[in-house]
C-alpha cells in the first residue's frame, strides 16, 4: 500500500510536554498517536529508558509511525496497538505496564487524515463519503446520510456540529437522497453550502455538519467520556515515588472541551453532593489536582504556522497521591 506522505504539525508541543512532564523511566501514554509527533517527543524527553504505549484506531497511522520510529520499536520503548483510546485500560494490561506516568489525548485529526480525500474528511476534495477512524467500522457517513431519518439528521447537525440551520440541511438532505444517494463529500457540500449561506470570509458553510457527522460515525463524545475514568485509573495505580502522574487533554471544540472541564472539576472536588444536601452522603473524594486554571491555547506564532491549531484547548490535571 502505497501513503500519502503529507507533513503533519503537532499541536502545543512545547505546552505538552511542560504538562506532562517526560522523565527518565517514566511510562506514558498516547491514546492518540496520529502522526506520532508528541510520541517522538515524549521518547527523547523520557530517554534513556522510558516507555510509551501508542494507540489508534486508525490502521494506517500505526503503520507510519512503526515505520518512522522502528528504532524505538525495535528497543522496546513504543509499544504499538491499534483501537480506541476509551480502550487504554486493556490494552496497557496486555502490555504488562507497571504503572502509567502520564497519559496524552489529542483530540484532532492529523494532517494525514484531513488531507487523503478517500478518507472523506475533508469537504475541499472529492473523496467518498467516509468518515470512519476505524475503517473496520461498518458504518460511514454515506450511510447515516442515506438511512438517518430527518429528526435525526437534525439533531446530529444541530447537538454535534450548533449547526443553527440543522432542519433546514436535513430536510434537504431527505428531499435530495430521494433522487439519489449521496456519496460523496463534495455533493454533501454543494447540497449545504445552497441551505447555509456563509458570509464572506467565514468558515465554510459545510463545515459544522461536517463535523457533526465525522462525530456521530466515530461516537468521538462517547469514547472520550467513557474513557476519562479509565485514565485516572491508570493513574492512580502508579508508583507513588517521582512527580504525581498526570493526564494532558488537548480538545478542538466545545463539546469535547466541556467533557474534560466538567470530569477534572467533578475529581478535583470532594463533596459532590447536591447543594441542598445538608451533610455529605456521597463520601466522594477528590482524586486530581487541576494544573490548568484555565484552558492553555496555543501562541499566535503557532497558529500562524499552523491554522489548524487555532481551536486547540489544552487542559492538565495531576493525580493526588493517597498517603
Amino acid at each position: 500500500m502505497i501513503m500519502k506522505q503529507t507533513q503533519h504539525v503537532p499541536v502545543m508541543m512545547d505546552e505538552v510536554l511542560t504538562y506532562l512532564q517526560p522523565t527518565a523511566g517514566g511510562i506514558y501514554i498516547d491514546g492518540t498517536l496520529g502522526g506520532g509527533g508528541h510520541t517522538r517527543a515524549i521518547l527523547e524527553r523520557s530517554s534513556p529508558d522510558g516507555r510509551v504505549l501508542g494507540i489508534d484506531t486508525d490502521c494506517q497511522a500505526i503503520a507510519r509511525v512503526r515505520e518512522q520510529l522502528a528504532d524505538y520499536v525495535e528497543q522496546g520503548r513504543l509499544l504499538l496497538a491499534h483501537g480506541n483510546f476509551a480502550d487504554m485500560h486493556r490494552f496497557a494490561e496486555e502490555a504488562q505496564l507497571p504503572f502509567v506516568q502520564g497519559i496524552l489525548l489529542d483530540l484532532g485529526f492529523s494532517s494525514h487524515q484531513m488531507d487523503s480525500p478517500e478518507r472523506g474528511f475533508s469537504f475541499n476534495a472529492e473523496g467518498p463519503l467516509d468518515m470512519r477512524l476505524n475503517r473496520e467500522q461498518s458504518i460511514t457517513a454515506a450511510d447515516l446520510v442515506n438511512t438517518a431519518s430527518e429528526e435525526e439528521l437534525a439533531d446530529i447537525f444541530w447537538r454535534y456540529g450548533e449547526e443553527r440551520r440543522s432542519r433546514q440541511v436535513a430536510r434537504r438532505i431527505v428531499r435530495e437522497r430521494a433522487k439519489q444517494a449521496l456519496t460523496t463529500t463534495a455533493q454533501l457540500a454543494r447540497l449545504v453550502a445552497a441551505e447555509v449561506h456563509a458570509k464572506p470570509g467565514a468558515i465554510h458553510p459545510a463545515t459544522r455538519v461536517f463535523q457533526a457527522l465525522r462525530i456521530a460515525v466515530n461516537q468521538e463524545l462517547e469514547r472520550l467520556t467513557e474513557a476519562l475514568p479509565h485514565m485516572l485509573d491508570l493513574l492512580s495505580a502508579g508508583k507513588a515515588e517521582g512527580p504525581a502522574p498526570r493526564m494532558v487533554i488537548i480538545s478542538f471544540h466545545s463539546l469535547e472541551d466541556r467533557i474534560v472541564k466538567d470530569f477534572m472539576r467533578r475529581e478535583a472536588t470532594d463533596c459532590i453532593c447536591p447543594p441542598r444536601m445538608p451533610v455529605c452522603v456521597c463520601g466522594h473524594k477528590a482524586r486530581l489536582r487541576i494544573v490548568t486554571s484555565r484552558p492553555v491555547v496555543p501562541g499566535e506564532q503557532e497558529v500562524s504556522a499552523n491554522p489548524r491549531a487555532r481551536s486547540a484547548k489544552l487542559r492538565a490535571a495531576e493525580v493526588i497521591i493517597q498517603s
